[in-house]
């Protein structure tokens, strides 16, 4: 996983999870206690809602992106753009600040400007997105869309939300956003939850990734709550989102949805541990066997084809490595010289899979997904 510098604050797996924080200086944005069209009122309510309460980021947006409403020109963008900038001339708190806009012209007027990052919703659509933040070495959120200016996040299904993410590439610090929410009429509350649960996948991209879930319907309408109502829902999903590997989570509600990181990191199997993994595949096969069998007091068995030594391994690891062993047909075992993992002929595995299983958990992962991803994790 590739960690991402915005302005000196670390996002990736290396630290903890970061909150960003949501303004609009868009009239037709529906959360209404987050719009401001003058820069005092915007400005105090960055430093006393956002800031004071956590956020790490603020992200501020231009207009609204719901499908609504008509798409601003990115010349009509750039006339909201100066109560943004005056915005963040007026805030006292220490925070990175990220303008949400799909024109490069605006993501470089904005960087000029004093913004940090951006916030890109429709997801590299316009091509010259990519190379305006790489100029200005700024990192990205790509939000998963088709190559439509005017259609942001309007992707359904996991696979659609996973090839759109890797339309025009990457920069080197882009942060993925797998566009959760009802951005087109075909989308569905199953697809929001499918990919949710699914969210782990897109690790894969080997990039940090943001999630907005807050108050969305695909999680009220399991619990039957309004928007109003439905800050507990947000806050169980956060947890969950972090505890699957996200890293960014967007949000109105700053303070309770920190915690409920800092609740989702301690718990999640992407936590950096003290103990450092070490996977060593035993270059003399035959003494890897015998190796192998010597600690289960069993004999060599002609069929295995591959040993590793391991050591750093969590509780966590141990148990899932062990589970995942039986069911592929390996053996796993505890010696005197640590762990131990003898692979059958029908179990070809690199050392590098062996350390991603291990350290991500990717075996219990395999066994849940369809056969289309397993072709492409395996061709990643």
């Amino acid at each position: 996983m590739q960690n991402v510098d915005a302005a000196g604050l670390g996002i990736g797996d290396s630290y903890s999870p970061r909150i960003m924080g949501v303004l609009n200086v868009s009239e037709e944005s529906p959360y209404e206690p987050s719009v401001f069209d003058e820069p005092s009122g915007a400005a105090a309510y960055v430093d006393e809602r956002l800031i004071d309460q956590g956020a790490d980021i603020v992200d501020i947006g231009l207009e609204s992106a719901n499908k609504r409403f008509s798409v601003l020109s990115a010349d009509e963008e750039l006339k909201r753009l100066d109560t943004a900038i005056e915005t963040i001339a007026s805030v006292s708190g220490d925070a990175v600040f990220s303008i949400e806009t799909r024109y490069h012209e605006v993501a470089a007027a904005a960087l000029d400007a004093g913004f940090d990052m951006v916030n890109d919703i429709c997801g590299f659509a316009d091509p010259e997105m990519p190379r305006v933040c790489e100029e200005y070495d700024a990192p990205v959120v790509k939000m998963a869309s088709p190559p439509d200016l005017e259609r942001p996040g309007a992707v359904e299904s996991p696979e659609e939300i996973y090839e759109a993410l890797q339309m025009n590439g990457f920069t080197d610090k882009t942060i993925i956003d797998p566009a959760f929410g009802g951005w087109s009429a075909e989308k569905t509350l199953e697809d929001d939850r499918e990919t949710f649960a699914r969210l782990e996948e897109f690790r894969e991209l080997g990039r940090p990734i943001l999630v907005s879930i807050n108050r969305k319907n695909f999680l009220r309408e399991l619990a039957g709550r309004s928007t109003d109502d439905a800050l507990p829902v947000s806050l169980a999903a956060t947890s969950m989102a972090v505890e699957r590997g996200a890293h960014v989570i967007r949000t109105h509600d700053v303070a309770e949805t920190r915690d409920a990181a800092i609740i989702g990191r301690e718990f999640s199997q992407y936590r950096p541990s003290e103990t450092r993994l070490g996977i060593e595949e035993l270059d003399d096969v035959s003494q890897g066997i015998e190796r192998h069998f010597e600690q289960s007091d069993g004999s060599p068995d002609s069929s295995v084809i591959r040993t590793f030594e391991l050591s750093g391994l969590s509780t966590v690891d141990q148990t899932c490595l062990s589970t995942l062993a039986a069911e592929y047909g390996a053996t796993f075992i505890h010696g005197e010289r640590g762990f131990s993992l003898a692979q059958p002929k029908r179990c070809r595995r690199s050392p590098r899979t062996v350390r991603r299983a291990l350290s991500v958990r990717k075996w219990m992962t395999i066994t849940r997904r369809s056969n289309q991803y397993w072709k492409r994790s395996k061709s990643g």
